[in-house]
């Protein structure tokens, strides 16, 4: 009866998935939580009481692909990234470049846009939700519908 007490104490350390994966999270609300400023036309910004642009409409295709309805939350730059990290938003889509500093905080998914190089900050440790939300970019990106909203929104000068 010794062992049993010492195994209890040893369980939290010997299972890595001791913490939900964000994309639990996710599915269980059915929902993702975009963070965005919504004052910076054309990715982002309030047209009438409308939330519109280039990442309001990417966010809606990926939450689509990822089988959740979209939940917008504009926030203002000083809680974007500190809300992501927190876990009171599951990603930002406000056009975020993924530098060195930035990655030593959060993941990221692949780019969403190439010059500059934008892509999706999200909660470190969470492999699943990272596949999750690159295989609904790529999808995005392969039937071109990325393509249609990147000549929409940034129509060639």
């Amino acid at each position: 009866m010794r062992f049993v007490p010492g195994l209890v104490l040893l369980l939290p350390l010997l299972s890595p998935l001791a913490h939900a994966e964000l994309i639990d999270d996710v599915f269980d609300r059915g929902e993702l939580r975009i963070a965005l400023e919504a004052n910076t036309p054309p990715y982002n910004f309030k047209d009438g009481d409308k939330l519109t642009g280039f990442e309001v409409e990417l966010g809606e295709q990926l939450a689509k692909e990822m089988e959740v309805r979209p939940s917008f939350i504009t926030v203002d730059d000083a809680d974007l990234l500190p809300g992501v990290e927190s876990g009171k938003f599951d990603v930002a889509i406000n056009h975020i470049a993924m530098t060195a500093a930035l990655q030593d905080r959060f993941d990221f998914s692949e780019a969403y846009k190439q010059t500059p190089e934008l892509a999706i900050p999200f909660q470190k440790g969470n492999p699943a939700f990272k596949s999750s939300l690159d295989n609904a970019l790529q999808r995005v990106k392969a039937d071109g519908r990325l393509k249609a909203l990147t000549q929409k929104w940034f129509a060639p000068e």
